[in-house]
């Protein structure tokens, strides 16, 4: 399974590629940085990281996209920039056809460290473990873009699963209620009565008195 994981920001995006199966280690493809240079415009910049997540898409071909789920922050500015860069990613993968999965920081740190808490060194410091390289990528945002293709990859298989299953079964139970309402509406205005027909008339003869 390859992951591209997507680290979202305006001034810095990380991306991320690994391939892997859940309950073994992951192995490196890609990982990089799209920067965009911040006297542009907002809809510059977003325009810019559209076009480098395209370019990373179609260049390594994965089989899923994990996007860090955005949450409120004190800043304002700074979270309205991240959600708008992390909705580019989603659409520039959806729109190719690829499946994209949302992570939450904690699921990622508890998932790489084992502790939802871990700080962005020790993040760091995991994904160098695990992918056996020989040094934490840099800057932060790459090591957080690996961090969250290896969670994917790791946690994002089961939960597909899960997620097929419970799509399968939500279609067989709106098939069931649509037969049995069929059948219901069929009961009442649709009830098969036998034939009304004219009543038979038999000729009356009349007797005759002998004479």
């Amino acid at each position: 399974m390859r992951v591209l994981g997507i680290d979202p920001g305006l001034t810095r995006c990380g991306l991320g590629v690994v391939d892997g199966t859940p309950g073994r280690p992951p192995t490196l493809v890609a990982v990089g940085v799209a920067r965009t240079p911040a006297e542009l415009d907002t809809a510059r910049r977003l325009v810019r990281i559209e076009q480098a997540v395209e370019e990373w898409v179609v260049a390594h071909q994965p089989d899923a996209v994990a996007v860090e789920r955005v949450f409120a922050q004190h800043n304002v500015q700074t979270v309205m920039g991240t959600a708008q860069a992390a909705g580019v990613a989603m659409l520039v993968a959806a729109r190719l056809g690829i499946p994209v999965a949302l992570h939450t920081p904690s699921e990622v740190k508890a998932a790489i460290t084992g502790s939802g808490r871990a700080d962005k060194a020790q993040v760091g410091l995991m994904v160098t473990r695990i992918l056996q390289l020989s040094e934490p990528p840099k800057p932060a945002d790459a090591a957080d873009a690996l961090a969250l293709a290896i969670c994917h990859v790791w946690r994002g298989g089961g939960t597909a699963r899960v997620d097929a299953a419970l799509q399968l079964a939500a279609a067989q139970s709106r098939r069931q209620q649509q037969a049995f309402a069929a059948k219901v509406q069929q009961a009442r205005t649709g009830v098969s009565r036998p034939p009304q027909t004219a009543p038979v008339t038999r000729p009356v003869t009349q007797l005759r008195k002998k004479p």
